[in-house]
């Protein structure tokens, strides 16, 4: 591979260059017995100053049937999102939860290896999940579905039951937005991505020592005490929920930027921080106390936990 500096590379430039990473995965993906092999989504970026290529990956396998492969290479040093990823896949699907659903995706397979890539050995990392048709919430939220006033209440309903299943479990999740939540045949809901996942702590050291080491997550979505420096925490991601509840029940999020804004992230930071909470549509009226409490600027204005939250949207389903 040409690229062997620090230097990221130019969406043009990444595009010339994938047919130099591609074709080698592509081999070893058809030595592992994956067929009609399809790329989806191709990345890189800098983690522990090493750049690191990440891809999602479409694919048939006659055990498995269709699959999502998520792949990721990197230079065999440091600590990489995807190992941790399959990490906390493997501890959750060890786990039955309060509300008896399945919280993730089945964890098909996943692999370490080496590739060789122009000269140089490169650490390959594998995690195969099933092919969801209906791909994401952020799918139906997008696209011309026409989503039902119940339905849309069920989704939040089981969105909310799957991040209290994971705090209940000790887990914070970090990157709550509809893209990361996936819709099964049954539009039954499981969460995914859990590369920024972390333990929940209780002390005031850890949550800072925490933070210093992982504070990356979705501007849409984060909180405002993160754009302090403050640590995730449980009502962070309740924050996320809120932004998440609202998205659903009126189509779009509820704080946006200019796109051709040359600070983007001060431009969220100022959203999330200084703007009032919008207003829901009339007809989802009987919702805007959630998201009030959901999104409070203040934390311990916030929602303590997701079973207060869920207690709240049960009474409006009544």
């Amino acid at each position: 591979m040409a690229n062997n500096s620090l230097e990221l590379l130019t969406p043009s430039r990444l595009d010339a260059q994938a047919q130099d990473l591609l074709l080698p995965l592509n081999q070893e993906l058809s030595a592992l017995q994956y067929r009609a092999i399809m790329h989806e989504r191709l990345s890189q970026q800098l983690n522990n100053n090493t750049i690191v290529y990440q891809g999602l990956t479409r694919a048939q396998h006659s055990s498995f049937g269709t699959v999502m492969i998520k792949w990721q290479l990197s230079d065999c040093s440091g600590q990489y999102s995807l190992q941790h990823e399959i990490q906390v896949l493997k501890a959750l699907q060890s786990s039955i939860y309060p509300s008896g659903h399945a919280l993730t995706p089945p964890c098909l397979a996943f692999k370490d290896t080496r590739l060789r890539i122009a000269a140089k050995t490169w650490q390959l990392t594998l995690l195969v999940i099933p092919y969801y048709r209906h791909k994401s919430l952020a799918n139906y939220i997008n696209t011309s579905y026409l989503i039902s006033d119940l339905q849309k209440h069920l989704f939040i309903m089981q969105a909310g039951q799957l991040i209290s299943d994971l705090h209940v479990r000790g887990w914070l999740h970090k990157d709550i937005k509809s893209s990361n939540i996936l819709v099964q045949d049954d539009l039954s809901l499981v969460l995914t991505d859990f590369a920024l996942a972390e333990r929940i702590v209780s002390s005031k050291q850890d949550r800072t020592e925490a933070s210093i080491q992982n504070n990356a997550g979705t501007p849409a979505y984060f909180a405002p005490e993160r754009w302090q420096g403050q640590s995730a925490t449980v009502q962070s991601d309740i924050y996320a929920f809120g932004i998440l509840v609202y998205e659903i029940l009126a189509g779009t999020r509820p704080f946006a930027i200019d796109k051709q804004s040359c600070d983007r992230l001060k431009a969220w930071a100022i959203q999330h921080c200084q703007q009032p909470i919008p207003k829901l549509p009339s007809q989802y009226s009987q919702y805007q106390v959630v998201i009030e409490k959901a999104l409070a600027k203040r934390v311990n204005k916030r929602y303590t936990s997701m079973q207060e939250v869920l207690q709240d949207l049960k009474r409006i389903q009544h």
